[in-house]
């Protein structure tokens, strides 16, 4: 035991129950990997959910309509089994077997058991008696049972426990048969709270599973018919293959899915599985390979069948790894499929119809929805036949729509337009460039972006803006989106191709804006979209994390990211939008100027029976107007042990466990808290009953330079400190909110004959306090 006393652990405790900021929990529940990671319409199916925390499931929760699963088992951590213990699980599973193939009940009065033999326990298996799995092998079902014997007796020896991905449960997904087609999110809820939410696919093809474990003979088994979705786990070193029949003339779309179902690895190399297609002919020969689909890392291949007869799809890392999280899904058919759209988008509230091309489409105009709301970045697909295409994206804009006009590739060539508007335009083939004309002011302040990435496009955008006498005023390649419309995809693409540039004109003229590949390439699916005018001042938000789990009054630390546009740097206010009673937020402003800011969020001080859906959004006066955008919920990401990335989830979710019914942590001073240059502000909070607050620590949490916290003192209701700002710590108008983490110090007790160790135990969050930096009172 600490040396601390357990009261005031406890005290500490009911401050808040939220991970310490910038740092991991290992009690979070997490889910790795679903497998298989989709459904047909109209199937249930059980699915394996790799992760960790698992233990004591509660049930499942699904972001989307059509839908619905559930619990069926904790299935444990994988063990590695002495050669003992393999003989005597081997005899066992076979037994459960031929009990299960005969149609004998569970409870047969022989002796037997699910971990040991006739008469008594097996040796063998006395030490996995506890595992959920081995412990009740005669509970059982056949899958089950097949499960238990591929992962403990034949399992890939190279592959290496992953704490991440170590523990599995199996759930049970129904799909609607009317449900539409496309990603949802599932989570599980445990115990302990939710886990993150995993992507989960619905689609409209029969589908079916690799062999488990992996048989390389699988390809010379009978060929599927198509269509057809494969569904497989790449093991280290693994190449699964499939065999399909075809027909000479067949235009087969051959879609792989593993990134986008999971964006990131944290521990993997480059941060995701990097999956490649080949197909092979009757004799083993490769006649048609991808590794990637333009810049998404997903191969697609196009392949035009030779001949009628047998062909094998083979799939398998770029680099040769594998684990259980290396998932896939394989669209395999002559479904439709859309490689590019023109125009890339639209104006609210105008008819417009975008040219499609791609394979298997059989009218080539695509009707994009315009109509005023929410929602700059949509999704538009084909129908045919009954089958629906890949979903791509366009845009939507209020400003009046141009369309580029050849030739164009020289100044006098360059048509001149009025500003602002959004023009439309092709890099048609390779070297191409499209200038443009406007009549510019001196101290105009003129924008110029290109939206063609992130809709789809392959173009690499090259801006050149030139001022009357022809000189070079700015020009810029690729911008790290750090404004820019928030969409599904926003954080998987790691190549920021658009180019965005912002300049004052110097004088009155004639303005050319001059519009290239950056690689030299183009043809006929280089879409862009200039946006070409003043500034147009305007934010989106972000929250991260996507999932919360909380307690009954406690404060549990949420950031909300600032997306801002055209140079818009005023003050943002957050909130809840149509929330349920008793949530509230803590420091709910991002101060000008700031990117991004940590808040805190307090939960009723009661337990809620079923998971909390909250929606949080931002509000800003902006050219006199008030201007509203509501929050994505977003995970923050890692990809190749640095790079971060936000990744939009679908839901806002929290969970509220443990009791309630104590009193809530309140801030007792005006806010922001004013803290002078070279000197110090205090603040006060009202607490829970504090009866002994020996070994407590409070800290800040990634405080900023200069400022710190001291001379804590508590009472039985009440904690207060002082915050310190050292001379030039920042500037006097900075602005913040300061997290205050509480850690319980002390030493636990020694074994016999040895040191005492020092611990140190996390405790919780107190509400954020909201600070502002003044000029120092002389």
């Amino acid at each position: 035991m600490m040396k601390t006393t357990l009261p005031v652990a406890l005290a500490l405790l009911l401050l808040c129950a939220s991970p310490a900021p910038g740092q991991s929990n290992t009690g979070e529940p997490e889910i790795g990997y679903l497998y298989p990671a989709g459904a047909r319409q109209g199937t249930v199916v059980r699915v394996l959910a790799g992760g960790q925390n698992l233990r004591d499931l509660k049930g499942v929760l699904v972001a989307g309509e059509g839908v619905k699963g559930s619990v069926v088992r904790y299935m444990g951590r994988f063990l590695r089994l002495n050669g003992e213990e393999i003989k005597a699980l081997k005899a066992r599973i076979a037994e459960a077997k031929e009990r299960l193939k005969s149609g004998l009940p569970k409870e047969e009065k022989d002796g037997k058991d699910g971990a040991g033999g006739k008469g008594g326990t097996d040796p063998g298996l006395t030490n996995l008696s506890r595992h959920p799995l081995l412990g009740a092998l005669k509970d059982l079902s056949l899958e089950e049972l097949e499960f238990v014997e591929w992962k403990f007796l034949k399992a890939d020896p190279r592959a290496q426990p992953n704490a991440q991905i170590g523990e599995t449960a199996m759930i049970e997904v129904a799909v609607d048969s009317d449900a539409l087609p496309g990603i949802r999110e599932l989570r599980l809820l445990t115990a302990r709270g939710l886990t993150n939410p995993v992507r989960f696919e619905v689609g409209q093809l029969p589908e079916v599973r690799e062999p488990q474990p992996a048989d390389p003979r699988a390809a010379d088994t009978e060929p599927f018919e198509l269509p057809v979705v494969l569904n497989g786990q790449i093991t280290p070193g693994d190449a699964d293959r499939f065999c399909f029949r075809a027909e000479q003339g067949q235009k087969l779309v051959i879609q792989a899915h593993a990134r986008s179902l999971m964006p990131f690895l944290a521990d993997a190399v480059p941060g995701w599985f990097q999956p490649t297609l080949a197909v092979l002919d009757a004799r083993g020969r490769e006649i048609a390979y991808s590794d990637d689909y333009r810049f998404d890392p997903d191969p697609v291949l196009f392949f035009e069948v030779p001949k009628t007869g047998v062909y094998k799809i083979e799939i398998q890392d770029s680099i040769f790894r594998g684990r259980d999280d290396f998932v896939y899904r394989i669209c395999l058919g002559r479904q439709p499929f859309i490689r590019s759209l023109f125009p890339l988008g639209g104006r609210s509230g105008e008819e417009t119809v975008a040219l499609a091309d791609g394979w298997n489409l059989k009218d080539a105009g695509v009707p994009l929805d315009a109509r005023p709301g929410p929602g700059r970045i949509r999704y538009a697909a084909v129908y045919r036949d009954g089958w629906v295409s890949n979903r791509v994206p366009y845009a939507v804009d209020d400003l009046p729509e141009i369309f580029e006009t050849e030739p164009n590739d020289a100044h006098a060539e360059a048509r001149k337009i009025a500003l602002p508007a959004v023009v439309n335009g092709l890099i048609s083939k390779p070297g191409d460039k499209d200038l443009v004309l406007f009549e510019g002011r001196a101290g105009d302040r003129v924008v110029a972006e290109v939206a063609a990435r992130r809709l789809n496009s392959p173009l690499d955008s090259l801006l050149r803006l030139t001022g009357p006498s022809g000189g070079m005023l700015a020009w810029n390649d690729d911008f790290v989106r750090k404004q820019g419309h928030v969409h599904r995809e926003m954080g998987v693409l790691t190549h920021h191709s658009d180019s965005y540039l912002i300049a004052t004109l110097p004088e009155d003229g004639v303005y050319c804006v001059e519009l290239s590949d950056a690689q030299g390439q183009g043809g006929g699916d280089f879409g862009y979209r200039l946006r070409l005018g003043p500034p147009c001042c305007d934010f989106e938000l972000v929250v991260t994390p996507s999932t919360l789990n909380l307690q009954p009054g406690r404060a549990s630390v949420v950031r909300v990211h600032a997306l801002r546009k055209d140079g818009f740097q005023g003050e943002i206010a957050v909130r809840f939008k149509d929330p349920p009673e008793g949530f509230d937020l803590q420091g709910a402003v991002i101060p000008s100027g700031r990117d991004q800011v940590r808040m805190t969020l307090t939960a009723p001080n009661r337990r809620f029976g079923s998971p909390v859906r909250l929606r949080m959004e931002g509000c800003a006066r902006i050219g006199g107007l008030e201007v509203v955008r509501e929050a994505v919920p977003s995970d923050d990401m890692m990809q190749a042990f640095l790079w971060r990335h936000l990744v939009p989830s679908q839901e806002l979710v929290a969970s509220v466990i443990g009791k309630g019914g104590r009193d809530r942590p309140e801030l007792l001073v005006e806010v922001p808290v004013r803290i002078p240059l070279g000197g110090s502000a205090r603040v006060r909070i009202k607490t829970p009953h504090i009866p002994n607050a020996k070994g407590i620590v409070l800290e800040l949490s990634e405080g900023p330079a200069g400022i710190s916290l001291s001379d804590v003192k508590f009472m039985p209701r009440m904690v207060s400190f002082a915050l310190d700002a050292a001379e030039g710590a920042a500037a006097a108008g900075f602005s913040d909110n300061l997290i205050v983490q509480a850690f319980m110090e002390g030493a636990a007790e020694p074994a016999k004959g040895k040191k005492a160790a020092p611990r140190r135990v996390f405790i919780g969050v107190l509400p954020a306090v909201p600070v502002r930096i003044v000029e120092k009172q002389e």
